[in-house]
């Protein structure tokens, strides 16, 4: 392991020419040519009926107006509504065709009817544990009113007797990881957004290739978008063919739909239910820095021991059995509770975030995080694509003295999410909140640790496709010494950023602020 981890860092050309092969040469044309066909489409019937006669135009454009109220009255973000309605009102024939041709798609109400029909399964499993919340309440009120919440809203128990140990970088992670898997005796449960061909993946795949032939059970689930760019459409049947079980969550058809733009953007690995991983890093070479794409990758994990590991246990069930029709033994994927003894450092809750329900768990965590900081609040993430209520929770957790410091790339991957991020910049500095860029390259890691007692790492982005539109995951932790080990990491990386003034803001071209500007009207599409 230490000499597979020691060699040198691969060039990202053949891959980057091999991902573009498979674009041309692979399905994924297919399903881009037919998308546009949609939409060209769309845009065609729009045409039509705008050309029958001023009458059905006008038409259209009263239509619109009482579109545009109803969406208004929507319980939606208010710029997911200014997404719908500029389009409504500025191209009212085409604004409205789309939005009723969209909104009217069964597959996400479908997949929305099924996931709460899991959940009713599960919850059995995932009973709070009275004396944890008594506890927590006497600890502090603040965190066990967020413990209330995540559970009653989000179905995630909080726990104790939960060890927990943070990776400040991907190869920490992927080390660890290794060793945990060798170590699996009855069942591996994976579950990642991107999955690439390469050194990372193979590793993994030939541990779960030998412990398939040792009897355990192996189950693999991906989101559909690799099949687009990472890996070929029938990539599970290689898997099932080794004896692993494979899904491929939400593949991608050439379908306008909305939910299509419901990712698994989760990463989570489950081993015999008392040892769990989750975090930013992905199965490919660029999260372990095998594989240069933006200068170094800076990404974080962490692994958790113990009864909290229940929840990512049961999480993944219900992502795998949300299209699954024969009935799931939920039982022997419990750990006994106290089975293996970890120390009761704190409070642990692993929880997870679904687009469909309309309850934003996942921003309610970091919101919560940032009202209740008395002292720091510090944050690591790779975009920052601000709705106004976070970024008026920062600018005034920092008027009210608060230490609110923000560490994102130096060398994004998206140059559109660089922009919108930028945009930000000058409002976020005026209220005294302190911002640097990673100077050796990119950040991906999504972390927030505030007062030296509290914690949340995870999957989910400072943007809107984290916040509203994808399934993700965290942890949050609450007085476990882990959260020393999280704002130390902050601290190292620090020194290897560079803290943006308001003097740059200033100085940043005219056009890219104007294009900024222009981005962040269609912000909750990005």
């Amino acid at each position: 392991m230490k000499n597979y981890m020691s060699e040198k860092i691969q060039s990202g050309k053949q891959a980057g020419k091999n991902g573009l092969q498979h674009v041309i040469y692979g399905r994924t044309l297919i399903v881009l040519i037919l998308v546009l066909l949609q939409i060209a489409g769309l845009v065609a019937i729009s045409q039509l009926l705008q050309g029958r006669s001023m009458l059905v135009y006008y038409g259209f454009v009263a239509i619109g107006f009482v579109l545009a109220m109803h969406i208004i009255n929507r319980d939606m973000d208010p710029y997911m509504k200014i997404a719908w309605i500029v389009p409504i009102l500025a191209v009212p024939v085409l604004g409205i065709v789309c939005y009723f041709f969209i909104q009217s798609q069964t597959g996400a109400r479908r997949t929305n009817k099924r996931l709460r029909e899991v959940i009713q399964e599960t919850s059995p499993y995932l009973e709070q544990d009275p004396d944890v919340m008594r506890s927590l309440q006497e600890d502090d009120p603040g965190v066990y009113n967020l413990a209330h919440y995540i559970e009653c809203y989000g179905g995630y128990p909080a726990y104790r007797n939960t060890s927990v140990t943070y990776f400040p970088l991907g190869e920490d992670k992927f080390r660890e990881m290794l060793i945990q898997l060798e170590k699996a005796r009855k069942f591996i449960f994976l579950e990642y957004f991107i999955v690439h061909d390469g050194e990372m993946l193979d590793a993994i795949l030939d541990i779960l290739k030998r412990k398939v032939k040792q009897g355990v059970e192996v189950r693999f689930m991906y989101d559909g978008m690799c099949s687009l760019a990472h890996l070929p459409y029938d990539y599970p049947k290689e898997l099932i063919a080794c004896g692993i079980q494979c899904k491929v969550f939400s593949p991608i058809v050439p379908v306008l739909s909305t939910i299509q733009n419901n990712r698994d953007h989760r990463k989570i690995l489950v081993i015999d239910g008392h040892t769990a991983f989750t975090g930013g890093v992905n199965i490919a070479d660029e999260y372990i820095n095998r594989k240069q794409r933006f200068g170094h990758w800076k990404d974080t994990a962490v692994m958790i021991k113990g009864d909290a590991v229940k929840n990512f246990t049961m999480m993944f069930l219900q992502m795998w059995n949300i299209r699954g029709l024969a009935p799931e033994s939920y039982t022997r994927y419990i750990q006994p509770e106290g089975r293996i003894s970890q120390p009761a450092d704190g409070y642990v809750i692993p929880y997870g975030d679904s687009p469909l329900d309309h309850e934003k768990v996942g921003e309610m965590v970091y919101m919560d995080i940032i009202n209740q900081a008395k002292k720091y609040v510090h944050i690591c993430t790779p975009y920052l694509i601000l709705d106004d209520e976070m970024e008026t929770a920062l600018r005034y957790a920092a008027k009210r003295g608060v230490d609110v410091r923000i560490i994102l790339p130096h060398i994004p991957d998206k140059k559109y999410a660089f922009l919108l991020a930028k945009n930000h910049y000058e409002a976020l500095i005026s209220s005294g909140v302190k911002i640097y860029e990673y100077l050796p390259g990119f950040v991906h890691a999504k972390v927030f640790v505030s007062d030296n007692c509290k914690c949340t790492v995870g999957t989910i982005n400072l943007d809107y496709r984290s916040l509203y539109l994808h399934f993700e995951c965290g942890v949050f932790v609450y007085k476990n010494s882990v959260v020393y080990d999280v704002e130390r990491d902050f601290q190292d990386t620090l020194g290897r950023c560079r803290r943006v003034t308001m003097r740059d803001c200033r100085n940043y071209p005219g056009y890219k602020k104007l294009l900024g500007h222009m981005l962040r009207i269609f912000a909750p599409l990005m």
